[in-house]
Parts: C-alpha cells; sequence; structure tokens
C-alpha cells in the first residue's frame, strides 16, 4: 500500500513540467565513472546531490567531486547532500585518490566542491589546496575550478579568519573560483539555514581584491517563491562584486523533508533572465531549467 507521503511525492514528480524530465543515461555510461568512485571510496555532488545531469556528464567521463566527505554541518532545506550528524573526519589519502580518478576519467577541466565543514580549524581550505596540488602532480595539464562554501563557520573565525581562508584556496591559482548565493537576500534565512547573503557576496568580492586575474562565479536555483525583480536585484548585487559567471537554473524538490517547489519557471523566462544576465556585463551565463552550477563548467 502506499503512503501518504508517497502518494505527495508522486503526485509532485507526476505535475513536473516536461522540460525538467530527460533520460538518466544508459546504465554502461554510469557505471563506468561509478566504479572508478567506489573503487576509491570518494564521492561527488553529482550522486549526494541526486544532479539531474549525471546522466550527461557521466556519458561526457566528468564527474564534479565532493571533498571532505558527504555529510554537511550546516542544514540547508533544499540540498540533498545528508546533514544532521556528525561529519566523517578527513580522508588524508582523498587528494591521490581523486586525482587518480581525474587521470582515469581523462578530465582536462576539474570542478572541486566539498560540504561545509564547520567543525575543521581551517574550514577545509587546506585540503581543498592539497587536493589541487595532487591533482596537477599527476594531470599536470588539468584545470581546476573550486566551488567553495563561505568558510566561516566556526568559534570566532570573524572576517579576518574567513580572508585567511579564502586566501589559501586563491594562492593556489584555480581557473574559477566559484560561490553560490543560491537564492535572492530575503529567501536566504528559510533556504540557506547557516549562511548570510552578504557573507556570500563577501566572498566573491574577497577573490577578486586578492586577485583579479581569477575569474569568479554564483549562481541561484529559482522557485522558492523568489520575483523577477528579486532575480534582477541579485545579480546586481554580484556584478556590484565584480562576479564574473552565472548560472541559474530550476529548484526541484529532492523529498518531502525539503522545501516545497513554489514555482516552475519557464525555459523562456530563464532564457530572458539570461539576456538581461548578459547585457549587465556577466561573461558567461547558463541560464535553463536543468542548469546547476558545475554543468558544461570546462566550456568557458
Amino acid at each position: 500500500m502506499t503512503s501518504p507521503q508517497q502518494a505527495e511525492l508522486e503526485s509532485e514528480i507526476k505535475a513536473m513540467p516536461s522540460w525538467l524530465r530527460r533520460p538518466i543515461g544508459k546504465a554502461s555510461e554510469l557505471s563506468a565513472v561509478q566504479r572508478i568512485i567506489k573503487q576509491r571510496q570518494i564521492h561527488t555532488i553529482c550522486e549526494e546531490g541526486r544532479c539531474p545531469n549525471r546522466g550527461e556528464c557521466y556519458a561526457q567521463k566528468t564527474a564534479t567531486f565532493l571533498l571532505m566527505g558527504p555529510t554537511c554541518t550546516r542544514s540547508c532545506a533544499f540540498c540533498q547532500v545528508d546533514k544532521g550528524h556528525a561529519p566523517m573526519s578527513l580522508d588524508l589519502e582523498e587528494p591521490q585518490k581523486v586525482s587518480e580518478a581525474v587521470q582515469l576519467l581523462g578530465l582536462r577541466y576539474v570542478v572541486l566542491t566539498s560540504v561545509a565543514r564547520d567543525d575543521l580549524p581551517d574550514g577545509g581550505a587546506g585540503h581543498f589546496v592539497m587536493t589541487m596540488e595532487t591533482i596537477r602532480q599527476l594531470n599536470p595539464e588539468t584545470q581546476i575550478e573550486v566551488l567553495t562554501p563561505d568558510f566561516w563557520g566556526g568559534a570566532g573565525v570573524g572576517v579576518a579568519g574567513q580572508r585567511q581562508r579564502i586566501a589559501m584556496i586563491v594562492n593556489a591559482k584555480p581557473a574559477c573560483f566559484n560561490h553560490n548565493v543560491e537564492t535572492v537576500r530575503r529567501l536566504t534565512g528559510p533556504v540557506r539555514r547557516g549562511a548570510k547573503y552578504d557573507r556570500s557576496l563577501q566572498v566573491l568580492a574577497v577573490v577578486k581584491e586578492l586577485d583579479p586575474t581569477i575569474p569568479t562565479k554564483s549562481g541561484l536555483m529559482l522557485g522558492h517563491g523568489e520575483t523577477v525583480e528579486e532575480v534582477i536585484a541579485t545579480m546586481a548585487d554580484l556584478r556590484a562584486v565584480g562576479c564574473d559567471r552565472l548560472t541559474l537554473g530550476q529548484y526541484m524538490r529532492p523529498s518531502l523533508e525539503h522545501l516545497p517547489v513554489q514555482k516552475y519557471w519557464t525555459p523562456e523566462e530563464f532564457a530572458q533572465l539570461g539576456t538581461v544576465a548578459s547585457e549587465m556585463g556577466f561573461s558567461h551565463v547558463r541560464s535553463a531549467p536543468l542548469v546547476r552550477s558545475s554543468y558544461h563548467a570546462g566550456e568557458t
């Protein structure tokens, strides 16, 4: 017998617009990447976040690596990543494992992201750097993009501590520094528990202050109840701190425990917002329902 919760979720899936439905991909193509990942006991945001594009990306033998375990110290109301209990201890062999996976997959552009690790003294910044250095040793031609948390967590961090953590990664010279604001100012509290809108803008501002040559990037997930005017205001805020690249995609509810979708934005609406973003001066814009922050990242 179907439970009320299962029935509700099935009803939501059936009500999902046609433009959000896509095939998962060939089983053989999926298993090739999954095997490499599982053998090394590493993680990808593709799987942990149940990205709708993972079939396409796996077919192209690409993946976005999720560093420092699959458990986040924060509890954002939109995210599928595991949370709510103590994170794993750091795997000091993870940088080597990821580097080997990059080599086996033949990647020329890699995205490294992570859960928020507010329990670590440096918020995990050092682990980012170690992974970047190890990848370059084994794959010297591979470019590396980072998608980081805000590095604010932990007792007594403050502005200076956050800046120091960001500087560690900036000094390692990523091909792009990505930090997502995720939603508009008004909705940051309920959507991004533990995060602050201005704090995220500050991350991007600090990167540009430390090294103006590094491209910065941010993204929003639409569908939480934001208005067109609020989205445009957020884009203006991002441009004001020098953000170069932008992604806009549709929020899709991972489970009944997550925030419900308030609106499915149409492909036409995404296209219109993408045009506005380009006119604002973003050098690279991806705006479509199934766009995610790392989707086709290497094409820039």
